[in-house]
């Protein structure tokens, strides 16, 4: 079953206000503007090549390509929230991300710099 799709509204406050408060900011603001700029990548590069991941609040695919079904996806992003959040708001870039360890990243397509940042 699908969930239910976050409200432009209610997501982006939600990005407001983690970038506003960042490390003081709640578990459910993190959760929810993580989980809502997952929604707007998977809309804006949809596809099943990538898995992106940022436990413990959601992971999703994206990027057109060869599709993925079974075990361990061969391309994967993973960072934590507050990466992620800086990733999407433009405060944090790709290739400084990489270069400083806060993205994992594996495969050949587990590449988000040309959709990055997303707000």
């Amino acid at each position: 079953m699908a969930r239910a799709r976050i409200d432009d509204g209610a997501g982006r406050a939600a990005v407001r206000a983690f970038a506003a408060e960042q490390a003081a900011a709640s578990r459910d603001i993190r959760a929810l503007a993580v989980r809502y700029t997952l929604q707007l990548l998977a809309e804006q590069a949809a596809g099943n090549t990538l898995e992106v991941r940022v436990p413990p609040f959601g992971a999703v695919q994206c990027i057109a390509g060869p599709r993925h079904t079974r075990g361990t996806p061969p391309n994967v992003v993973e960072t934590d929230a507050a990466t992620w959040l800086a990733l999407v708001t433009g405060t944090l870039a790709w290739p400084d991300g990489l270069a400083t360890g806060r993205i994992h990243a594996s495969g050949s397509r587990a590449d988000l710099a040309a959709h990055l940042p997303l707000l």
